[in-house]
């Protein structure tokens, strides 16, 4: 089998349809209501929250998940006020703080793989919430951080409630996680020299990816940090295919994103296109490792870009900024590659 052919080998096993279905359900409700409210500034907070809630779901008894999620829904509101709060603020501050949350949530790796893979996501979120408050003022949306916190919550809340009433209709039986995990060990990891250098490798190339975007001050750059976030390995253990299935995601997300960025103008047609991706990422996760983080970053850089009317100049930025992520998070592998082969390597989560 050739390398491009494992890349995006298919596990048809792994779809899980009325998984994606039940999140489009929350999604569209939530949205709705939202939007008959007048609050279409809380709508991409609600879907993400909720999206990323489902993701990190770590299953098993319903006392252990409601621990896990309310930490999850506490740190995301936090998250979520800090990035709102500084996003339209000095550059300065806004690099230092995605270096700070980046190198915190490349460490979480030493309590395992489930909370690892939560961190990644809050990260996410982070570098989204700090790019979003230019493009809601030149929209003419008025948002504070403090409401985009509290419907952090609200969207966790109600995610919570809802895995609640599940829990009970299925007879309090223990679930299994939402979203399937990268394969492998889940047990914690030892923070050996090599593993604490790439997390500080990682933070700092999101550091120089969100300060050439917010540096540039130019429309679209900010897609430089989500490209360079989505293609880098996201731990020192993680092998060559899954870091290969990375990179092919992020290009391939983008190029979707910009697709319907550059063909469908309505607003809320590109909203149902958000949800869709998101049933589409829930759905396929165990599919294919490269389909999952290209239905993500498309998700993702649709979201960021929604307030805007765009053109094909939009689009040639936004191919060069992807390419210019993309670069910098094969250059973090590249040094990963390195680190691998030192012997104090720690045991593999893959």
């Amino acid at each position: 089998m050739s390398r491009l052919a494992k890349v995006f080998a298919l596990d048809r096993k792994g779809l899980n349809l009325p998984r994606g279905l039940e999140i489009a359900g929350v999604l569209v409700a939530l949205g709705a209501l939202l939007v008959a409210l007048d609050r279409e500034a809380y709508v991409l907070t609600f879907v993400f929250a909720v999206l990323f809630a489902a993701l990190s779901d770590p299953g098993g008894a319903f006392a252990y998940r409601t621990q896990r999620m309310v930490l999850y829904g506490v740190i995301g509101a936090l998250l979520t006020a800090l990035g709102f709060g500084i996003g339209g603020g000095p550059w300065g501050l806004v690099v230092a703080a995605a270096f700070v949350v980046t190198l915190l949530g490349g460490l979480a790796v030493k309590y395992g793989l489930h909370r690892f893979v939560g961190g990644m996501l809050l990260n996410a979120w982070f570098l989204i919430a700090i790019a979003m408050p230019a493009p809601y003022k030149l929209d003419g949306i008025q948002t504070v951080a403090w409401k985009q916190a509290v419907a952090w919550l609200v969207a966790s809340a109600i995610w919570i409630a809802l895995t609640g009433v599940l829990w009970l209709v299925r007879g309090r039986k223990p679930r299994p996680q939402w979203i399937a995990e990268i394969p492998g060990s889940t047990a914690a990891v030892r923070l050996t020299r090599p593993v604490v250098l790439f997390a500080l490798i990682r933070a700092v190339a999101v550091a120089i990816a969100v300060a050439i975007a917010f540096g540039l001050d130019v429309p679209n750059a900010d897609w430089i940090p989500i490209a360079t976030f989505v293609a880098m390995k996201g731990s020192l253990q993680q092998t060559a295919l899954v870091a290969e299935q990375r990179v092919a995601g992020a290009l391939l997300g983008a190029a979707l994103a910009a697709l319907f960025l550059v063909t469908v103008h309505d607003k809320h047609a590109l909203e149902a296109v958000i949800i869709l991706l998101a049933v589409v990422a829930a759905s396929i996760r165990t599919v294919n490792y490269a389909l999952y983080c290209a239905a993500i970053a498309a998700f993702v850089l649709i979201a960021m870009d929604l307030p805007h009317p765009t053109d094909f100049a939009d689009e040639g930025r936004r191919v060069l900024f992807t390419l210019i992520g993309v670069g910098i998070g094969v250059l973090v592998m590249l040094l990963a590659t390195v680190l691998q082969k030192h012997p104090g390597k720690s045991q593999s989560l893959d």
